[in-house]
């Protein structure tokens, strides 16, 4: 099992406790707390992480280019069915359990069949922190990242990078500058992100109803991006992660996976198509279980994030491939 960092900020979190800033022992352990990397990614299995291959992945801070870009093929290829999904920072889970240096945790906002509380999987613990500064803002203002990748700074002129952080995260905001917003990190500090890499909401409620031509518009931002089993950040995608992602930048909550995306919205026939709808495709020629899905964008295209050896790509509905498997399309936004 691999050591990792550990890190003071107002929580602690100890190698085989989860302690409160107040000291709290094991039986009083608070049982939600929020990510405290730019994108934690889930484990089937505590330990699980791969000695060297995965240290930027499993580390505090994370960093999740060196991880994905050093991997060879089949080294990305292992990851599937060992990796869940990932929580962006500032996302608040449910511990779960607690094994040595990792805690199984549900990551709330992520809805799934397999737990009501949250998408679950196993994280190390030193990527999870509480801090009082931090949970008593969560309901307050926030600013949205809307690039695929943007930093986080230590002051507000913009010189000293902090953390490069992804598209949907969602931290408070304290103040409002001409060019820049003041962000409470889950560490209870205050950093720094441009007005032109987010978007400011009172609340959730606050965001405007987007419309499937917005949905897609937001999909293309990332065509090139290569993808990544259980991502759900703009470091990488796996298919579900994508579609939930984009959906949940709108503030539309969706399932997180393609099987249970089908399964909710509202049917749409193949001929009243729309940007936006979500496409499914099953094995057994469309009548087996789903395994994937894309987005339409119109002109009988979808964009979506296909497979390990892929990037989020436009295909045809007519490719061969997906046409004998498509199995049907929801759609997940109101007034369309």
């Amino acid at each position: 099992m691999n050591t990792f960092s550990k890190r003071m900020a107002g929580t602690a979190l100890f190698a085989g406790t989860l302690l409160l800033a107040s000291q709290a022992s094991a039986s009083e352990l608070n049982k939600e707390a929020y990510v405290d990397v730019a994108a934690a990614t889930l484990w089937s299995n505590p330990g699980a992480a791969r000695t060297g291959i995965d240290d930027h992945s499993v580390s505090n801070p994370v960093n999740l280019w060196s991880w994905t870009k050093s991997m060879s093929y089949d080294e990305k290829l292992w990851l599937v069915g060992e990796l869940e999904t990932q929580a962006l920072l500032g996302q608040k889970v449910d511990v779960l359990e607690e094994q040595g240096d990792w805690v199984k945790v549900a990551v709330i906002g992520q809805p799934t069949p397999r737990l009501a509380a949250g998408y679950p999987g196993w994280m190390p613990k030193s990527q999870l922190t509480i801090h009082d500064r931090f949970s008593s803002h969560v309901n307050k203002p926030f600013a949205i990242v809307t690039k695929p990748t943007a930093w986080l700074y230590d002051e507000k002129a913009f010189i000293k990078k902090h953390e490069e952080i992804s598209y949907n995260t969602r931290l408070p905001v304290v103040a409002e500058l001409k060019d820049a917003f003041a962000v409470i990190t889950p560490d209870g500090k205050t950093k720094w992100l441009s007005k032109e890499d987010g978007t400011l909401y009172k609340s959730e409620a606050d965001m405007p109803p987007a419309t499937g031509e917005q949905l897609a518009a937001e999909a293309k931002k990332f065509l090139g991006l290569p993808y990544l089993w259980a991502g759900t950040a703009g470091f990488g995608f796996d298919c579900s992660g994508f579609t939930y992602t984009i959906h949940k930048a709108a503030g539309i909550t969706i399932p997180r996976d393609s099987g249970p995306q089908s399964r909710e919205g509202t049917p749409i026939a193949r001929e009243d198509l729309q940007p936006g709808d979500l496409l499914f495709f099953a094995y057994n020629q469309g009548k087996g279980r789903v395994h994937h899905v894309g987005m339409y964008i119109g002109n009988n295209q979808m964009i979506h994030s296909p497979n390990t050896a892929s990037s989020v790509r436009i295909d045809s509905l007519d490719n061969p491939a997906y046409a004998v498997e498509y199995a049907g399309a929801k759609r997940y936004v109101e007034g369309h």
